[in-house]
């Protein structure tokens, strides 16, 4: 048995969030404190589902509110380290240090750079017919992918980076990530 197979039966009773959360990745979390509210011994879904016909309303709504609290504590959470962040971002910004403002420009065409001289190389190589040099750059594929993939990377954090810094600076608010709309979200719902 699942925690999963539980979560009809919780939202029937008047739970819908704990037992939405019961069906999903977060099962084993609100599964716990299912567990601690109805005073089960064991926390596991056979258990509680046990203990769940003698339960009544009361700690149905108790094992809710136990559930909504845990997950406004985290969404506070993050909100907070999202709000630090946007602080220290808008702190760098506001700084006009000259090193903050040029580094990942200059990374960018460095890596733009590097990449025009692997070109240059390989064409030299095969206008030359140097297959000594060709072969080991084909050995070299797999460690020349991951390095470049890892550089490619930075350089897409760097570009979705710049982008917020501009709206922010445009606007005077930065245009919320993923996480942050998700936060504003559940903490709305309070």
């Amino acid at each position: 048995m699942e925690w999963s197979d539980l979560a009809k039966q919780v939202i029937t009773l008047g739970a819908p969030l704990l037992g939405s959360a019961l069906g999903g990745p977060l099962g084993g979390a609100a599964g716990q404190i299912l567990s601690e509210v109805l005073g089960v011994p064991q926390p596991t879904p056979a258990a509680v589902q046990a203990a769940l016909p003698a339960a009544g309303t009361d700690r149905i709504a108790e094992a809710e509110a136990r559930w909504a609290e845990a997950v406004r504590a985290e969404a506070e959470t993050q909100r907070i380290a999202i709000s630090e962040t946007q602080a220290t971002i808008r702190a760098e910004i506001a700084s006009n240090d000259p090193i903050q403002r040029w580094w990942r420009p200059a990374y960018a065409w460095e890596l733009t750079l590097e990449c025009a001289a692997l070109w240059a190389v390989l064409v030299h190589e095969f206008w030359t017919g140097d297959i000594q040099t060709i072969n080991a750059l084909i050995g070299a594929t797999a460690l020349l992918a991951t390095y470049w993939a890892f550089r490619f990377g930075v350089l897409g954090v760097y570009v979705s980076g710049r982008t917020r810094e501009k709206v922010c600076a445009a606007t005077g608010q930065n245009s919320p990530g993923v996480i942050e709309t998700l936060v504003k979200a559940v903490v709305k719902k309070k």
